[in-house]
């Protein structure tokens, strides 16, 4: 079987992992490994209730079987919209490969005991900031977050100070149902292929047109 980590001139079945994340993971590692900026930006498309869609990207903070991780605050317009319609599709693109996955999904949040982990993980500004902002909501002036960050700053002084973990911020989980791995061809013959979820739990793939 060819290298699943290589840019091949057409990508063919014979090329793919039988398991979509162990796919995802070659393909993600081959990113990384071309020290691109942030192989881990990642759009995320929500909608809500009534199937008006939103894009934003947002960095990917895991991956596995259990499925694709990622964190923000649950009041922003993402997090109400994925309260309201708990389905989502991810999207990696990396123009340095001519390679891109989608991914699409069920969405759940983690547990607390987790976004708390990885809340304290974070570097001291970032937990700052997100106790800070209220996020998607109005806001009166860039001098007014400044100004409620400075106080912040003067309630945590400490660097070692634990930051406690705001209830609105936390992470979501996306279990994808469906995964599609497109490669760049020429004269715009794209190679495709989806892996889609049968009942049982075995993936099934299939080559789409480009």
């Amino acid at each position: 079987m060819s290298d699943p980590t290589s840019t091949p001139s057409g990508l063919r079945e014979s090329d793919l992992l039988d398991d979509p994340v162990e796919q995802f993971r070659a393909w993600f590692e081959a990113a990384r490994a071309t020290g691109m900026k942030e192989p881990t930006a990642v759009t995320l498309a929500t909608a809500d209730p009534r199937g008006r869609p939103s894009a934003r990207t947002v960095l990917l903070k895991g991956y596995g079987a259990e499925g694709f991780r990622f964190f923000t605050n649950y009041d922003s317009r993402k997090g109400r919209e994925l309260a309201a319609n708990p389905h989502a599709a991810l999207l990696l693109f990396w123009p340095a490969l001519d390679r891109q996955i989608r991914l699409e999904g069920p969405v759940e949040r983690l547990s607390p005991e987790d976004s708390d982990a990885y809340f304290a993980s974070r570097p001291r500004g970032s937990r700052l900031g997100a106790l800070a902002s209220d996020q998607s909501h109005p806001l009166e002036s860039r001098e007014a977050l400044e100004a409620r960050l400075e106080e912040l700053h003067r309630l945590y002084p400490d660097d070692d100070q634990p930051i406690p973990r705001p209830p609105h911020w936390g992470g979501f989980r996306l279990q994808p149902e469906s995964f599609e791995f497109w490669q760049a061809g020429a004269a715009r013959l794209h190679d495709r292929f989806v892996y889609r979820r049968e009942e049982g739990g075995a993936w099934v793939k299939e080559r789409l047109a480009p």
